[in-house]
């Protein structure tokens, strides 16, 4: 059972959980009723075998602009001290690690802008489909502040070293098309078919063997951290385990038989 807020909105259907960052009137900026939310959300998801893929993304016309400053400018002015890396380990953090540690495909539907904190969360989901006006905006500079989040993790592994350089430290916007050619995104699509390319490409993630999805999500995970012969070995222990699957069967089977196969999750 998903806790119902304000400020994130939860459907599901078919397998497919569509998470909506809601405050469209601040373009969906974190405050920490939002934040709250969202991870108890998160949370449920990654435990919930009835949700076999997770859409991130926002209402109105913006994904997330990051923090909300109007948060932090009051607790400024009221003298209050604030310790920016304690709130990422309370609330920032452990988001970004249940949806990295999920094994369900997260993607990101962005549909307008994505900045600051709002950026990084579009980076860390599995796959990020871009409606034609949106953008990225690695905007931590402008506020002297680093890129947080796993920002710092997940461009230079998807950008290349030096345009993830290029994008943090100048803080520019990216549009649509040229996040496309730098392989920060999977696909653009027009800005009224962002909705269902998205549901198109969830509901068919939401077919597939959810063990071997979230088994294969574990290994290139893995993966960025491991050698050659480490990780040959990870592929062998966890062939092993999706190979003692029901649905490893049913899926030769259904190859042999020439029909369609119907995958459980057992």
């Amino acid at each position: 059972m998903v806790e119902k807020s304000d400020t994130v909105l939860v459907g599901d259907e078919g397998g497919v959980r569509t998470i909506t960052l809601n405050r469209p009137d601040v373009l969906n900026a974190f405050n920490e009723e939002m934040l709250l939310a969202l991870g108890k959300v998160v949370r449920g998801t990654a435990k919930d075998d009835s949700v076999r893929c997770v859409v991130l993304t926002g209402a109105g016309r913006a994904f997330c602009s990051g923090q909300d400053l109007s948060e932090v400018e009051k607790r400024y002015k009221s003298g209050e001290p604030i310790e920016l890396g304690n709130r990422l380990r309370e609330h920032y953090n452990p988001i970004v690690k249940s949806v990295r540690e999920m094994e369900k495909v997260v993607i990101a539907a962005v549909n307008g802008v994505a900045a600051g904190a709002g950026c990084s969360f579009a980076l860390v989901c599995d796959m990020r489909v871009a409606a034609e006006s949106a953008s990225f905006v690695d905007s931590f500079v402008n506020v002297g502040l680093v890129p947080d989040c796993g920002g710092t993790f997940t461009l230079p592994r998807l950008v290349g070293v030096s345009r993830a350089l290029e994008m943090a430290i100048t803080g520019r916007k990216v549009k649509a098309d040229e996040a496309l050619g730098i392989g920060l995104v999977n696909r653009v699509v027009a800005d009224g078919d962002l909705a269902s390319t998205v549901s198109e490409l969830a509901r068919r993630l939401a077919a597939l063997p959810p063990r071997a999805v979230g088994l294969t999500k574990r290994a290139i995970n893995a993966s960025w951290s491991s050698d050659l012969e480490a990780q040959l070995e990870y592929e062998a222990m966890l062939q092993t385990t999706a190979g003692q699957t029901h649905d490893h069967r049913e899926g030769v089977m259904a190859f042999l038989e020439k029909r369609s196969p119907r995958f459980t999750g057992a």
